[in-house]
């Protein structure tokens, strides 16, 4: 499972830690959408010496600075000088697409934040990883399986060919069953990214992600059909985070307003993508696509606008959605998730603490 993940796109690698920048310079227009300050200034003095006491706070990307949620907002928030606004020494890091070794590196300290998708986060604790969820924009999950239009039924596929990159995403399978297909009967085959083997037909059906094939196929003008595991009442989540839980424990306010700058962000580049595209585009450096990275996040940004119920604060944690996926979970891969336990590994508060009903509260109190 590589919720947020998509490895297709040739972004080149960095291999170091890329420090905090100075806050960018706003319009007249932009300052209310936009609030800028002197380090510290837009907190109070006790909350600026709590969050300096957290000393350096690592954020791991989920892949490179790809413009996903979760991952654009901390290039952004960066740039536009948010972290320093909240007295956050927060360091960035470029991740590689391995879930499982941000979770590791989650679970050891070594790094302090890392976007990781709510079933991740479940398995990761199920195998002894600990790592806690604190937020998650959507229930929506970002894998789908993609067919010809010609299909319009997923019981049309049984006993066809479908490619995957190396394993079956859950969702998709519990999608494929929800819909009445015999998945027993279906052939699954590793492919790799070229989603163009599925117009040419060499597969019937293709997995990938809602922001990133259909995106490439639509560029190169092939029409395709999006099938979403949400739409058969199947679990995910997009653009969810995790935090070391030690870190947590000992720093709760700093947890809270690493959240409220990468939200406030988040509402920054709704408006403004193409700067906060750019700006991840400097992290990276040469070979970085900004118009296909605009096309991420503004497919990302409209799947979790119009799958976030009116009054719903941007980011929280819908435990009964936690419940859902540990028994997709529990079905579908053999692992034996409790549900208590579950609704342990993650934490609503922090959330719930930098919010006014569904307002955003910035700067902190």
């Amino acid at each position: 499972m590589r919720t947020g993940i998509r490895t297709t796109l040739a972004v080149a690698a960095a291999a170091t830690l890329l420090g905090s920048v100075a806050a960018c310079g706003t319009s007249d227009d932009d300052a209310s959408a936009s609030p800028s300050a002197s380090s510290g200034s837009a907190i109070s003095a006790e909350r600026c010496e709590k969050n300096k006491a957290a000393g350096e706070i690592t954020y791991l990307s989920g892949y490179q600075w790809q413009a996903s949620a979760s991952i654009l907002e901390y290039a952004a928030a960066d740039k536009l000088g948010y972290f320093k606004d909240l007295c956050l020494n927060v360091k960035l890091q470029p991740g590689t697409g391995d879930v499982a070794q941000n979770t590791k590196l989650l679970a050891s300290g070594k790094v302090t934040f890392s976007p990781v998708s709510e079933q991740d986060i479940l398995t990761a604790n199920a195998n002894g990883i600990k790592v806690q969820g604190i937020s998650s924009y959507s229930n929506v999950g970002l894998e789908v399986l993609m067919t010809m239009p010609d299909v319009t039924d997923l019981k049309q596929l049984n006993g066809t060919t479908l490619g995957q990159k190396g394993a079956m995403p859950v969702g998709v399978q519990a999608m494929l069953v929800q819909a009445g297909a015999d998945y027993k009967s279906i052939k699954q085959v590793v492919v790799g990214y070229d989603p163009s083997i599925l117009p040419r037909g060499q597969v019937k059906s293709l997995t990938g992600f809602i922001s990133n094939e259909p995106n490439q196929l639509k560029a190169q003008g092939k029409e395709v059909k999006v099938w979403r595991p949400y739409d058969y009442k199947v679990p995910g989540s997009l653009g969810a985070m995790a935090v070391n839980p030690d870190f947590a424990a000992k720093n709760p306010t700093a947890v809270e307003d690493v959240l409220r700058a990468q939200l406030h962000a988040f509402e920054y580049c709704e408006t403004h993508a193409g700067e906060c595209v750019a700006a991840a585009a400097k992290l990276t450096g040469a070979g970085y696509d900004e118009k296909a990275n605009e096309g991420i996040w503004t497919t990302e940004v409209d799947t979790i606008r119009s799958s976030v119920p009116a009054g719903t604060p941007l980011g929280s944690v819908d435990t009964a959605n936690v419940s859902s996926l540990v028994t997709m979970l529990n079905t579908y891969t053999g692992t034996k998730i409790v549900d208590a336990d579950a609704q342990a590994e993650f934490a609503p508060q922090y959330v719930k603490n930098i919010y006014t009903g569904d307002k955003l509260i910035w700067p902190a109190p």
